[in-house]
């Protein structure tokens, strides 16, 4: 047989019952949501910076990472919400490599999904009950959301999942934001007819039940550049690559235009240093432009405790075993950096 099944696993209620979430917890993400809410809607004018690491590898210095977070985002409360980045799973370009806490919950080891949906539970359980934000994930497997849609405030397809149907559907039934990514090619038009699908009410199968969704109007899309046909790096940061996705938009008739620019992967060919300079490039963009001001409500930022990338085994205190970081210092001042120039 091509299937080895090694076990059965435990639906997400069995996990949440075992891993509850307290009535405070609950009220911290109803606040969250509806904050995040209001930026996508544009009812607020508060800029949303989603960070952390490329992948959330160890439970310590991931809630020791977030929860350096909440000082800051007290400081910036009137400009800035701080959303952060806690990826439990990772899509590999080749399928070899990390995938994850939910498949390695210890990457030197072997892989182990029970424990590992388990530990992605428990982790984002600890961040917000020590840093009091609720974070954004990324939706590599689909049956993966209902262990988490209790504690999650921002859901990113991902660039290889975004033209998968079930991608789609699954997050036209989210009661959360949810940024679809341009494909690695850069096609516009995958990315927005993944929002279009999604802001949609759709009838499928979702975890052997038959279901129905009402459309989720805080799906947007997320800019993270594409590679080129000769496999170099094509970046639409630029405000020429705004205004064009801002046509797009208009053309399409999408509910509540939004934007996010993601300054990592293609948009900075993985140099984790031109983040800071990306960024700033947007914020100059949105300050000179009323419209791009108005589209683009957040950036993505990579970044870690440590800068830079490790091994698998080099066991180097917050520093990232996938893509590179920012390192918290410069991470700080970025986030400053961008409250400032939100006026």
């Amino acid at each position: 047989m091509s299937f080895n099944f090694v076990r059965e696993l435990p639906t997400p209620a069995v996990v949440k019952e075992m891993y509850p979430v307290t009535a405070e917890l609950a009220e911290i993400k109803k606040e969250r949501d509806r904050m995040i809410s209001d930026i996508i809607l544009g009812n607020d004018d508060r800029f949303l910076v989603i960070i952390g690491p490329c992948s959330a590898d160890r439970e310590d210095a991931v809630c020791d990472y977030v929860s350096r977070l909440t000082a800051i985002q007290e400081k910036v409360k009137d400009r800035v919400v701080i959303i952060p980045r806690i990826y439990t799973n990772k899509p590999r370009t080749t399928g070899e490599g990390y995938k994850g806490i939910v498949s390695q919950p210890n990457p030197e080891e072997a892989p182990n999904m029970l424990n590992g949906l388990i530990a992605m539970r428990k982790m984002h359980i600890r961040a917000i009950s020590e840093s009091g934000l609720t974070a954004a994930d990324e939706m590599l497997y689909c049956e993966n959301w209902s262990f988490v849609d209790d504690l999650l405030s921002y859901v990113a397809i991902g660039a290889r999942s975004v033209e998968d149907q079930l991608h789609r559907l699954t997050a036209s039934g989210f009661d959360v934001a949810a940024g679809m990514k341009n494909p690695t090619s850069g096609d516009f038009s995958v990315m927005l007819n993944s929002v279009y699908a999604a802001q949609h009410p759709h009838h499928f199968i979702y975890r052997n039940y038959e279901v129905d969704t009402s459309g989720n109007p805080l799906t947007h899309v997320i800019l993270r550049g594409a590679v080129s046909k000769h496999g170099n790096t094509v970046q639409n940061y630029h405000y020429e690559d705004i205004m064009r996705l801002l046509e797009r938009y208009d053309n399409m008739h999408l509910k509540n235009a939004a934007a996010i620019i993601d300054a990592n992967h293609s948009n900075s060919n993985k140099q984790f240093r031109e983040q800071i300079r990306i960024v700033t490039e947007v914020m100059h963009n949105r300050i000179v432009s009323p419209d791009i001001k108005s589209l683009v409500k957040g950036v993505m930022v990579e970044s870690y405790i440590e800068e830079g990338a490790q091994h698998i085994g080099d066991h180097i205190y917050g520093k990232s075993i996938t893509d590179p970081c920012l390192g918290w210092e410069d991470s700080e001042k970025l986030i400053y950096t961008i409250a400032e120039m939100n006026r």
